[in-house]
């Protein structure tokens, strides 16, 4: 049950959700804790085809706000955020994932940073949940990255851009996501960087605000999957760098010439030879787990990033259909370079 949707809530949250009941009902009882009033603010949950019934579920439970259970066949996460936010009544629109934990004065510090006549794309923090240091050694180079970024864009007079976008915790104008067409459904991957540019280039301030955070938990323990995950990152940030060829962050041949100059011959070994060096990305991720091991962190953070990127350059090199394409990405990013 629900409270009456009579009213227009400020705010509409955002979530997606596949498979992980018991993880969305946790979020949905800390959302009933939020010190922004319960009338303020509505959630929708979209499901996006869990194998278990979600709605009836999460519908059976009394809540203090106003919830909203949609029911999709399996599409994405971009085709289910798009669905929500399309779905959403309120003038600011949150997205969050279904795996995250929020405190209670969540909701309140995202929309305090939305005042009146403002078309901020908020970017909240995302902490790692206490229980990271017995994840997977990938899953906490990932929460390492997170932190890196939050700490370089806390710096006074840092400036967060619209390739910073990510969908596990950040609020917008739902008329600014509308008009420029909303989370681009047919990328796999890398659909919230390139929603973050076109949002840039329609005039949209970016905003880090490190006191709206999450804790981000993570139920992925598959190095394999981890792997296919970066491979496709590869490939679609290829499609996305073909649709923002001015843009520089996007493109994924800077990793060639922006990552530690130790690590580049690696990378352009594997592009040179992408089935020949696998065997070599095991040795490194073998290396770094054995840094792991001794507790030498940040060894273990650099060889991690290091596999990542040469299956992420992988995925780039098989979009780029062959060394033409890899010649006509890698200019794009050089002329780039002299255009800054």
């Amino acid at each position: 049950m629900t409270p009456s949707d009579a009213s227009t809530p400020r705010l509409s949250v955002v979530v997606a959700t596949f498979n992980r009941l018991p993880l969305i009902s946790r979020l949905l009882e800390q959302f009933a804790e939020q010190t922004l009033p319960p009338g303020q603010f509505e959630v929708v949950v979209v499901d996006d085809g869990s194998k278990e019934p979600v709605r009836e579920p999460l519908l059976a439970q009394i809540r203090p706000f106003t919830l909203r259970v949609e029911v999709q066949a399996n599409a994405g996460a971009a085709a289910a955020r798009h669905r929500g936010v399309l779905a959403a009544r309120g003038e600011v629109v949150l997205v969050t994932d279904d795996d995250m934990q929020v405190a209670s004065d969540f909701l309140e510090r995202h929309l305090e940073q939305h005042p009146p006549g403002s078309r901020n794309v908020v970017l909240g923090r995302i902490r790692p949940d206490p229980s990271i240091g017995d994840m997977p050694l990938f899953e906490r180079w990932y929460a390492y990255l997170n932190h890196r970024m939050a700490e370089e864009l806390s710096v006074p007079g840092a400036r967060a851009r619209g390739n910073h976008l990510y969908t596990g915790n950040v609020s917008f104008r739902r008329e600014d996501y509308v008009g420029v067409g909303g989370f681009d459904k047919s990328l796999g991957q890398s659909e919230d960087v390139e929603l973050g540019v076109r949002l840039e280039k329609a005039g949209c301030a970016f905003v880090f605000a490190s006191d709206a955070y999450v804790l981000h938990g993570s139920d992925h323990v598959s190095f394999e999957r981890w792997l296919k995950r970066a491979n496709r990152y590869g490939m679609f940030d290829t499609q996305v760098a073909r649709k923002h060829p001015d843009v520089r962050g996007v493109n994924p041949w800077r990793l060639l010439f922006e990552t530690n100059p130790l690590a580049r011959p690696l990378l352009a070994a594997t592009v040179v030879a992408p089935q020949a060096t696998r065997l070599l990305t095991g040795a490194v991720m073998n290396a770094a787990k054995a840094a792991d091991k001794l507790g030498l962190e940040k060894a273990a953070f650099a060889g991690t990033s290091v596999v990542y990127g040469m299956e992420y350059l992988r995925g780039a090199r098989s979009e780029a259909g062959g060394w033409t394409g890899i010649a006509r990405e890698v200019a794009r990013y050089l002329q780039g370079q002299r255009g800054r």
